[in-house]
């Protein structure tokens, strides 16, 4: 292969390369959809004031399990079915709707703002163990009998959701 054509190949590869890293960024950097209600047609068409509504839906993102690790005392390890972890969140919603001076010349609008929250799941799990011990040195290296042990392992879930209410001038 000539040099010149090696130098134009390894050109186009960077720029494709340079191309798909820049459109793969800010879509891995989002972590919330935003979803707006168009209703200005209808405010236009009605000569009405209406909402303004909007939400935000959560982009969940599935995280690593724990790896099984072994416990001294156990004969198989702890988490051989792992709690898969989720990330996501709980949708946001936002509602600024006109308010026809119900409680006096500087109150406009109300505003409901609830942002979209964080949500980490953790998905069922199983422990297990076996119905034998570990290997018994008095008893030339054989396991001892016991009671087998599973258990089912609950899932999880953890989030803070907030919201504002309030009243304000303006549109």
């Amino acid at each position: 292969m000539k040099p010149s054509t090696r130098g134009t190949l390894a050109a186009v590869i960077t720029g494709v390369a340079a191309t798909v890293g820049a459109a793969a960024t800010p879509a891995a950097a989002v972590g919330t959809v935003p979803v707006p209600v168009p209703l200005d047609g209808v405010e236009k068409s009605l000569n009405v004031d209406l909402p303004k509504v909007g939400g935000e839906l959560p982009l969940p993102t599935p995280g690593a399990p724990e790896e099984p690790r072994h416990v001294e005392g156990r004969f198989i390890p702890e988490h051989v079915v792992p709690q898969l972890p989720l990330n996501g969140g709980l949708p946001g919603a936002g509602l600024r709707a006109p308010l026809p001076h119900v409680l006096g010349r500087g109150f406009d609008h109300v505003g409901l703002d609830a942002p979209a929250a964080g949500l980490r799941a953790l998905a069922p799990g199983i422990a297990a163990d076996a119905p034998l011990t570990a290997p018994n040195p008095d008893r030339l290296g054989l396991p001892d009998p016991k009671l087998p042990q599973a258990g089912v392992l609950g899932p999880a879930l953890r989030t803070a959701p907030v919201a504002n209410l309030g009243l304000a001038p303006g549109r």
